[in-house]
């Protein structure tokens, strides 16, 4: 009995590993909640939610789509987790692993493609820039995107400041009426460490006077090679930071299974205590009326006796008499 009662013990949910895995869900929970809020709340202001159509609309890309996917996906992940530990529901806390885990699949399965297909998603990120420069004036967050890449980076276009020959107001054909024609977005600008009010006029037909003038007022190099150049001077960063997302995902999963073989043990052996006691419950029915009949047996034979006895008695009695 005290080896049951033991393996029973060593069988119990971990509380570490329970509330820990609570709050490192409940975290993402409400940081996936903020990201919808933020996203849902930019789609309002924009009228998208009033006009649902309108979604497919911009031929750009809409920053607002990281907002609500991302935090979806982080709301989604953070409410299984949350609840199936604090619940100990396995179903919950299987799908927050195959979630997880299909996420890190996906993750992995485009860092080997980028890493094999280097020239054809170079291809397609100057593709996604220029598309954007189109649509650059159609949204605001677009374009406050656009310009915090120029920034950044110190770049301008894709490839360079004409590419923004592909956008309506900035090309420079002569059947172009907007002030901006031959021109760039003020992110192209080079700063000017002694102006404190920022010009939002700066690439006013910048792009009409040769290469070399240009260099002077405006960035000439592409973002795609900007980009690159970031990338291979922060490589080891980059890495860690993925590296660690990796791991992060990694420990998730693997909580959330230990988690679940506890709350399995725990099944288990509670089912097996109920069945030994199932057992010892009909053992002891059948010797409680194995004595019942014994003393049934008892009693019946010491009163047919004692009947017998009467009876003599009685005889002897009356052959008296």
């Amino acid at each position: 009995m005290s080896r049951k009662q033991h393996h029973f013990k060593g069988a119990e949910v971990s509380c570490c590993v329970k509330y820990f895995l609570f709050g490192f869900n409940i975290i993402f929970w409400l940081l996936g909640a903020a990201f919808l809020s933020i996203g849902l709340w930019a789609w309002a202001e924009k009228g998208v939610l009033s006009n649902i159509s309108s979604i497919t609309d911009l031929g750009g890309f809409d920053p607002v789509w990281l907002f609500i996917v991302v935090g979806g996906v982080m709301f989604i992940l953070g409410f299984a987790g949350c609840i199936g530990a604090l619940r100990e529901n396995t179903f919950l806390l299987k799908f927050f692993s195959v979630f997880l885990g299909l996420i890190f699949f996906l993750e992995l399965t485009a860092g080997i493609l980028a890493f094999v297909f280097k020239d054809w998603i170079k291809d397609q990120l100057n593709f996604f820039i220029n598309n954007n420069v189109k649509a650059y004036r159609d949204d605001i967050d677009l374009q406050n995107l656009i310009d915090f890449a120029q920034e950044y980076w110190s770049c301008c276009g894709a490839h360079g400041p004409n590419d923004w020959n592909l956008n309506i107001y900035f090309n420079c054909t002569d059947s172009n009426p907007s002030r901006e024609r031959c021109g760039v977005p003020f992110s192209c600008c080079v700063k000017d460490p002694a102006e404190d009010v920022l010009n939002t006029q700066c690439g006013y037909d910048v792009r009409l006077q040769g290469e070399l003038d240009q260099q002077k007022y405006i960035y000439t190099k592409g973002c795609v090679g900007q980009f690159e150049k970031w990338l291979q001077d922060n490589l080891i960063i980059v890495a860690g930071i993925f590296v660690g997302i990796a791991l992060l995902q990694i420990f998730g999963i693997c909580l959330a299974q230990n988690l679940v073989s506890d709350i399995r043990a725990v099944k288990k052996n509670t089912q097996i205590n109920h069945w030994d006691f199932k057992q010892r419950s009909h053992k002891l029915n059948k010797a409680l009326e194995q004595c019942v009949s014994l003393y049934t047996c008892v009693g019946s034979a010491f009163y047919t006796i004692f009947c017998l006895s009467v009876i003599r008695a009685d005889g002897q009695l009356d052959s008296y008499l």
